[in-house]
């Protein structure tokens, strides 16, 4: 008479050997295919059961058990266990979905599966996407957990193709908003946005640019106008030559000015010979009104977007003398590093003496560990106080406006 399979389910001793069988079918074998399964953890009393079922009365006289145990492993002939207890290879993926308390999931198919669906969904990208093998090798080369969102962007990007060059040009967000139905779709600092300038790129026979303002000249020149309203640099008192609009806003101001993209694209600047001081927070230019401050400023607000960029390429290639000057804290000087790097700018108020003037306790505000780049002198300064200098303190101020 075939054995109870609820009370062989509910048998606590012999669950690692139900574990074990389950794991072993959700690795894809099939019941009637396991003979043995190494069982780790079983208890004696476990063993002793099933070697009462599976040991025959010559076994027991020459000592040699069916059931193998050494250091703590044990492993069980299945097909004897099942044949003793009359049971068939059917009966076990119940017995062990009984005792484990799940579903045997056939992982090993699932994976064959998703390989399959992952196929299609690249034969499918190759299709839609003809002219771009470059970044279908590069999405595929990522993978994906979200196939869905995988679609949506290749089906985006196939209704955006057709339409390059843009012709009368389009906002970033018109365009996203139109071939994928959010106007946000595209943003440059999402994923759709990032897969978008690839795809400019390798339409255009480009190097992929990196830099903000880089990347929107490019995206210009298909005809996808990015951010040129939404972000601003604020200049104060800087002096200029040209007839322009933009010269003639500046030459008029007597306040800060905010300077777009489009100003700086469409309609650029001819800056007269001069030192400009580019600083990171816009408090340094309320201070410069205050103190009557003669000296030419402009204001980035922080990290360098596509307007700060433009501006100081515009500047450089203008030969205007460049100085920066940031918090002396990570961040600033990351960004004091980069500007002096790229556009070959004068780093001033981000030296040992700045942060010595400022003294022990510069501000309530404890200081990461600074970028390795910077020099031995001021590292030990930053060191010393322990605390971020900000571009507010009195000694910064005092040496921009000298």
């Amino acid at each position: 008479m075939a054995a109870d399979l609820g009370v062989l389910a509910a048998d606590r001793d012999l669950l690692p050997l139900w574990a074990a069988v389950h794991k072993r079918l959700c690795a894809g074998r099939r019941p009637g295919t396991i003979a043995r399964v190494r069982v780790e953890g079983l208890p004696s009393r476990g063993l002793a059961v099933l070697r009462g079922w599976v040991d025959t009365t010559t076994r027991r006289r020459r000592d040699r058990s069916a059931v193998v145990s050494a250091n703590g492993v044990t492993v069980v002939p299945l097909r004897e266990v099942l044949s003793a207890l009359e049971l068939s290879a059917d009966d076990l993926q119940r017995l062990v979905e009984e005792a484990v308390g799940r579903p045997v999931v056939d992982r090993a198919a699932a994976r064959r599966a998703a390989s399959a669906q992952r196929r299609d969904l690249w034969s499918d990208a190759e299709a839609a996407l003809p002219s771009l093998p470059g970044l279908v090798g590069r999405m595929r080369a990522a993978g994906t957990d979200d196939e869905a969102a995988v679609r949506q962007l290749i089906a985006a990007l196939a209704k955006v193709v057709p339409l390059l060059p843009r012709k009368p040009p389009t906002s970033l967000a018109k365009l996203s908003h139109d071939c994928a139905g959010d106007p946000h779709y595209f943003d440059l600092d999402r994923l759709p946005g990032t897969r978008l300038v690839a795809a400019v790129a390798e339409l255009t026979g480009v190097p992929e640019p990196r830099r903000p303002d880089l990347v929107r000249a490019m995206l210009a020149q298909a005809g996808i106008l990015a951010d040129r309203l939404s972000a601003t640099v604020l200049l104060h008192q800087v002096r200029v030559r040209g007839t322009g609009p933009v010269d003639r806003r500046l030459g008029d101001a007597t306040t800060p000015v905010a300077l777009t993209l489009l100003d700086l694209t469409v309609h650029p600047p001819t800056f007269a010979p001069q030192v400009l001081t580019v600083v990171e927070n816009p408090s340094v230019l309320e201070a410069a009104m205050v103190h009557d401050s003669p000296h030419a400023f402009a204001c980035t607000s922080g990290h360098l977007g596509s307007v700060d960029h433009a501006l100081l390429r515009l500047a450089a290639e203008q030969g205007v003398r460049l100085r920066y000057a940031g918090d002396l804290d990570g961040p600033g000087l990351t960004i004091a590093n980069a500007v002096a790097q790229t556009y070959g700018a004068e780093l001033v108020a981000m030296s040992a003496d700045t942060v010595l003037q400022a003294g022990h306790e510069p501000s309530g505000v404890a200081l990461d560990e600074p970028p390795a780049w910077i020099d031995q002198r001021l590292r030990d300064a930053l060191a010393s106080s322990g605390r971020v200098v900000y571009q507010e303190h009195d000694a910064v101020l005092r040496e921009l406006f000298r």
